[in-house]
């Protein structure tokens, strides 16, 4: 399935190489996912905040995709699918010398058991 293009906005850049909100409190996360209608970075579910689907229910922007090297997936809440999506604006991913989880410096040495709650 392709989204509609009211969702998909090719032109935009990434809000920057990490998740917004992550670094405006001095958090850290998982995997990084980009919103394919404003350009808005957040951490994914598996992250402590997740603050790209906080992202999406809030501006009601329903499809992101995944902000990591090597993968090009759309998301789509709305159909809770994945589903097909241009492409968008560089960069595709995150710095690749950016570590996972990250970013480098902020990540707790227990990362795992906080991310097992």
């Amino acid at each position: 399935m392709t989204p509609s293009e009211p969702e998909i906005d090719p032109t935009v850049k990434p809000s920057g190489p990490g998740c917004v909100e992550c670094e405006s409190t001095g958090s850290w996360w998982l995997h990084l996912r980009r919103c394919a209608a404003c350009g808005h970075i957040g951490c994914c579910d598996d992250s402590l905040n997740r603050h790209a689907t906080a992202h999406a229910a809030h501006t009601d922007h329903p499809l992101i995709q995944s902000f990591e090297p090597g993968e090009d997936w759309f998301w789509s809440y709305s159909l809770n699918a994945v589903v097909r999506g241009r492409r968008l604006a560089d960069p595709q991913h995150h710095p690749a010398s950016q570590p996972v989880p990250g970013p480098a410096g902020r990540v707790p040495a227990d990362w795992r058991e906080q991310l097992a709650d």
